[in-house]
């Protein structure tokens, strides 16, 4: 039979983003694994909440192929969410021989990041973004420390100038708000193309120019899109993975020192937060070019269907939870999962930034009870529109390292 269709659950609404894990809930309780969902309004697509199918899918890329190409004919050409799922000829839109070789060419790029340059990065970024606010006593700790600490390393690494960068951020902001689709991708692609071509002409020890000197040749256009890629793994999540963790840092008595025992370390609260609440909640969506049989819903031809990581983690049947056991899917499952060599980066880059923020404010303290914190609508992220903070203020600027 068809997979129900008589109510589809918006999973881009505000109700949505305030309680995503009572919804999985019911979801789990009405629909079992397999859940009719709205990407969009009027955009259906399928949820999958149960894990074992995630996997099963993720690892068969033959039934369940990531080019959307047929399935975009059906959508309007000015969605706002276009940009997030669209044909891109890069490594996470593509399948069979295009996909391996665009993900060769940046699985080999990403692997000549030096850990250990990050760490020294952070801290020199870190002293300059901390004294921006420090002398306050206040300040919005996504906003004005997460965002632009990642988003400054990130371009280091990558070898992106300030001045692109900036034109980027707008962009990569916009794309995943989900607003106006044809300046998103306009604005995206003259910057980046601005990037390729710098690099082509002074190239540099960076992420940017692996990828335009790889054997694979890459044209301008296929290295606009890998860097649209890269930019949008590379910030916006590692952003929300760090504000969300110090969300859990700084309301649960296990990560705030008291007498009886040591708090845990940030480690376990970046691994807890992947686990529980990973950064992207739903996506790794796949287009089975033919209708297919799956927990005996057959599921239509070219129709999305969308792993959720967070519903997926947090399986009951997956007894014993999905923390410290490498099993859950932050990072996805199979041929388009994350690359092995950006896991030990983003972890080490969220690890560092939120050391650095308790090694300068270490009485920081959240400014409002968590009930009243926005999370931000969409049907990808786990968002917060801000994360208020409010510590001692600093009398003299922290001294730059």
């Amino acid at each position: 039979m068809s997979a129900p269709q008589d109510v589809r659950v918006p999973i881009y609404s505000p109700e949505f983003a305030a309680d995503p894990h009572g919804h999985y809930r019911r979801m789990r309780s009405e629909y079992g694994a397999l859940v009719p969902v709205e990407m969009w309004p009027g955009v259906p697509a399928t949820l999958v909440i149960d894990y074992s199918v995630a996997v099963r899918i993720l690892n068969d890329p033959l039934h369940f192929p990531a080019d959307p190409r047929m399935w975009q004919q059906s959508v309007p050409a000015d969605m706002p969410i276009l940009p997030m799922v669209e044909y891109r000829p890069n490594a996470i839109r593509t399948s069979g021989a295009a996909h391996a070789r665009y993900r060769k060419a940046l699985s080999d790029a990403l692997a000549g990041i030096d850990l250990f340059a990050v760490r020294g990065i952070v801290e020199r970024s870190a002293v300059h973004i901390v004294n921006g606010f420090a002398t306050e006593g206040h300040a919005d700790i996504l906003g004005q420390y997460a965002l632009p600490m990642v988003f400054s390393v990130f371009c280091e690494i990558l070898g992106c100038p300030p001045e692109i960068g900036q034109r980027v951020a707008a962009a990569s902001a916009a794309m995943f708000d989900g607003v106006d689709t044809a300046t998103v991708n306009a604005q995206m692609g003259a910057a980046l193309l601005d990037l390729t071509t710098l690099k082509r002409a002074q190239p540099g020890d960076d992420v940017a120019t692996r990828l335009v000197q790889d054997p694979a040749e890459l044209s301008d256009e296929e290295m606009v899109h890998q860097l649209v890629l890269l930019f949008a793994a590379g910030v916006e999540p590692p952003v929300n993975l760090i504000a969300n963790t110090l969300l859990l840092m700084l309301t649960d008595d296990r990560f705030i020192s008291a007498l009886d025992a040591p708090p845990l370390p940030t480690a376990v609260a970046i691994d807890e937060r992947l686990a529980t609440d990973p950064p992207m909640a739903n996506y790794c969506i796949t287009y089975p070019p033919q209708p297919i049989l799956i927990e005996k819903f057959l599921l239509p031809a070219h129709e999305p269907v969308i792993i959720s990581m967070t519903a997926c983690n947090t399986d009951p049947a997956m007894k014993g939870g999905s923390l410290d056991n490498g099993w859950n899917l932050a990072f996805s499952s199979g041929d388009h999962a994350c690359p092995a060599a950006a896991r030990p980066y983003g972890r080490l880059l969220a690890q560092e930034v939120i050391d650095q923020l308790f090694d300068y404010l270490p009485e920081v303290r959240l400014a409002v009870p968590p009930e009243e914190l926005v999370w931000r609508p969409g049907p990808f992220h786990r968002a917060l529109t801000e994360l208020p903070v409010t510590f001692p203020p600093v009398r003299f600027p922290f001294p730059a390292t």
